[in-house]
């Protein structure tokens, strides 16, 4: 009996623990344009973005007053209004540093939940798109 109990608590965690890994958010997302000015988390301090250039802004509902600066999250193309827009299989991680409503560098897309940089935004979807359907986890 206890070696039982035992296999289904360790069966619990287990799943338990694939659960929590496996949540994610769906939202959208637009692009930058050149140039880049992270205003809200650097100042104006572009030596503050990643040198790989993988860095988005986010919308006020994950902006939290800030609490979102040098939050990494990572993002995957799901859909688009152009079919054969998503690259498949293709995620990105990229590090907030900027507030998408105040941002000095404007988006393709004003609503959007991540404005990607172009880096970004090109390693999961085609370049043409403005914004692109995502699912995306911190």
């Amino acid at each position: 009996m206890a070696k039982l109990q035992l296999f289904f608590q360790s069966l619990f965690v287990i799943l338990a623990a694939f659960f929590c890994l496996s949540h994610a958010d769906v939202g959208t997302a637009a692009q930058y344009k050149a140039p880049y000015l992270p205003t809200a988390c650097y100042g104006n301090d572009s030596s503050q973005l990643p040198s790989s250039n993988l860095f988005a802004s986010v919308n006020e509902d994950i902006w939290y007053f800030g609490a979102a600066c040098a939050r990494q999250y990572l993002v995957r193309c799901i859909s688009a209004a152009q079919p054969g827009t998503c690259k498949p299989g293709q995620t990105v991680q990229v590090k907030i540093v900027d507030r998408a409503l105040s941002s000095v560098s404007r988006p393709s897309q004003n609503d959007a939940t991540l404005v990607l940089s172009t880096t970004a935004f090109e390693m999961i979807a085609n370049p043409s798109a403005s914004f692109i359907n995502i699912e995306f986890q911190q």
